[in-house]
């Protein structure tokens, strides 16, 4: 195995793991590692294509669950903001009458 398609694999692994602590800061930074392990396994110009291509294909399902959870904690933030407005709402309401 080459160092670029071990690096695919590594920073996979570490991105998953991020993933499963929901540790975002991470993500963000594992997210810049990934895409300059892509960048050099595609420059690589002595690399194994079915490799490379495995590692490609482990990574886009990876991005999938990042997104679909990243649509879950987004949708998990606003229903708290929404809350949080209407007690602030209510909050000006009781202190009119209060």
């Amino acid at each position: 195995m080459n160092m670029s398609v071990k690096r695919l694999e590594e920073t996979g692994s570490a991105l998953r793991n991020a993933l499963a602590q929901q540790d975002w800061a991470a993500i963000g930074v594992l997210d810049r590692q990934c895409r300059q392990a892509v960048d050099e396994a595609m420059g690589e110009s002595e690399r194994d294509e079915v490799q490379v291509r495995q590692g490609m294909q482990q990574l886009l399902n990876l991005y999938e669950e990042l997104v679909s959870a990243c649509q879950t904690e987004r949708q998990r933030i606003a229903g708290e903001l929404r809350q949080f407005n209407q007690a602030r709402e209510s909050a000006k309401v009781y202190q009119l009458f209060g």
